[in-house]
């Protein structure tokens, strides 16, 4: 389908020292309104019949399982950020060419309090939840001096655990849930089994189970960022994280102002499929770690977490989100970690200020980390969630959209054989196949430039972002093809098929649907990369469909 044509900038936003930076932006006229999108739903908790068009692969069997919010007001209370919703879980369960729909509220502490009082009990993160208007003055007063709760409210992904399904979010809770009826089974606290403070929703996996993830502490010793590993298995039916282990700690570059991370990664097995969901697109944001076959990489970004004003934002009368800000004085660090031993590695790898949303993938060749990732240079995306925002119309909603910075996927080549005698100040990378550029500037430190992934021609289409690869096949390896979504709209409004050989894509458009992340799931017996189908759950104003797509032919159901 051709694409719809709009126009594209590049806008200066000031750094360090004087110098620029080149933000890409997309200027667009009479977006479509995207407001009944970002409205409460009742859910579904008996299977329902979907009407199938086309015909679905017979291979294709299992469930589908997206998570996101679903829920906006109770009462005369109302969510001021799209994060902040209670959390749906959704299942499109796939048998036989025939699909069926179900969905259930995650039945959360705060979901249930919010239920029980019919308002918003419980802060979240755009949010912050008024004291009770029963009590009297002076407890209304005093309430403001109580530190905020960590909400349960697991809105972001499912992931697997030992064989388990959860729904996460970002912090120290997580939920327990079957995946056949979606019903809650068992609130998990991350603290009960390591020291941290919460972990992130999006867990890295080798082939054999064993996970990878993030979580931040606070304490004596300051703010930490601990690199964890979740084993894969299970000692008897009741383990949950047990077993659970801090591989690494990381001190931040200022630890007053911690980097703050929200994530995403998406896998398939043969029997179920776990992803993310939200009634428009996914509701994660950075991933903060990539991994490859020997390491994790943390990404360090300039946006980061004021403590002082996290604490005391109740005091203020202000939502957790006013404490995070973007600072572009700062450079992205990629700090290196060793699965097996724990060591971080002292050369610190740099790169100017950069936003990440989502790794694409790293994989090792010739003594270099190869780490490909969707990169804005600007981290003030977020603040074009509010629930405001989204629900705009005409004039205003386009300059929401227009005064974004589009992200777009970009490789950076990391040397890991730097040592004393490496030269300083020339480009250190010899692999013929990236035009990156990594330089010593002095014994702990590269400067790398990365190269892009992308023609001109991908500007049409408002960049790309939540990417998707064969992840099974090809995660940790080199690879040729990635998909994703572009954003001509606040929201997704295509999906992109990306081949890094010549750097062109394919894309499926339709005027008016919004498609969330797509999933890659092979084919049987695969033996091309590119051999199985897309799937993602492509919204309208009006109505959801399941869309599959493969080299040849589409269908909806």
């Amino acid at each position: 389908m051709a694409p719809v044509k709009l126009d594209s900038s590049d806008e200066t936003v000031p750094v360090e020292n004087g110098k620029t930076k080149t933000c890409i932006t997309s200027k667009q006229k009479g977006l479509e309104t995207i407001a009944p999108l970002v409205r409460s739903v009742e859910e579904t908790p008996e299977p329902i019949a979907t009407e199938v068009h086309g015909t679905i692969p017979s291979w294709i069997n299992g469930n589908l399982l997206r998570n996101g919010p679903g829920k906006f007001e109770f009462g005369n209370t109302h969510f001021n950020h799209w994060f902040d919703g209670m959390a749906m879980l959704h299942k499109f369960k796939i048998e036989n060419g025939q699909v069926t729909y179900m969905s259930r509220f995650l039945r959360s502490d705060v979901y249930k309090k919010n239920s029980e009082r019919d308002r918003i009990v419980i802060s979240e993160f755009g949010t912050l939840a008024m004291p009770d208007p029963c009590k009297n003055f002076f407890q209304r007063f005093l309430s403001r001096f109580e530190m905020i709760q960590p909400t349960d409210n697991a809105s972001v992904s499912f992931v697997q655990y030992k064989g388990d399904y959860y729904v996460s979010t970002e912090t120290n809770f997580m939920h327990r849930v079957n995946p056949e009826n979606l019903e809650t089974v068992e609130k998990v606290d991350w603290s009960k089994f390591i020291a941290v403070n919460g972990a992130t929703a999006h867990p890295h996996s080798d082939p054999d189970g064993t996970t990878y993830n993030m979580g931040n502490s606070y304490g004596s010793k300051g703010a930490l960022y601990n690199i964890i590993r979740v084993p894969p298995e299970k000692k008897d039916a009741t383990d949950t994280l047990q077993g659970a282990k801090v591989l690494c700690s990381i001190v931040p570059a200022d630890k007053s102002h911690p980097y703050y991370h929200f994530g995403k990664k998406a896998s398939w097995t043969s029997e179920v499929l776990p992803v993310s969901f939200t009634p428009l697109l996914n509701n994660h944001l950075l991933l903060l770690t990539a991994m490859s076959e020997n390491y994790v990489v943390f990404i360090e970004q300039p946006i980061k977490m004021d403590l002082l004003k996290i604490v005391t934002c109740k005091l203020r009368g202000k939502a957790l989100s006013e404490g995070i800000y973007w600072d572009p004085k700062l450079q992205t660090v990629f700090h290196l970690v060793d699965k097996r031993t724990g060591e971080v590695s002292s050369v610190k790898y740099h790169t100017k200020a950069i936003s990440v949303f989502h790794q694409i993938n790293a994989f090792e060749e010739g003594g270099f980390l190869m780490l490909d990732m969707c990169c804005a240079d600007d981290g003030k995306a977020i603040n074009n969630y509010l629930i405001q925002n989204l629900r705009k119309s005409g004039d205003a909603l386009d300059e929401v959209y227009n005064t974004g910075c589009r992200a777009f996927p970009r490789r950076f080549v990391l040397p890991l054989n730097v040592t004393q005698e490496t030269p300083v100040d020339q480009n250190l990378n010899t692999q013929p196949s990236s035009k990156a550029t990594c330089v010593k500037i002095n014994k702990d430190k590269v400067f790398c430039q990365p190269e892009d992934l992308h023609g001109d021609d991908l500007q049409e289409y408002g960049g790309l972002e939540f990417p998707q690869i064969n992840y099974a096949k090809y995660n940790t390896k080199p690879y040729r093809y990635f998909y994703g979504c572009g954003f001509r709209h606040l929201v997704g409004d295509s999906l992109l098929k990306m081949d890094l050989n010549d750097k062109t894509f394919k894309v499926w458009y339709q005027k008016g649907f919004y498609p969330s992340e797509p999933v890659f799931v092979p084919a049987p017996d695969a033996v091309e990369e590119d051999d199985g189908v897309i799937m993602s759950v492509v919204l309208t104003p009006s109505q959801v469909r399941l869309f599959l797509k493969n080299k040849d032919v589409q269908q909806e159901s």
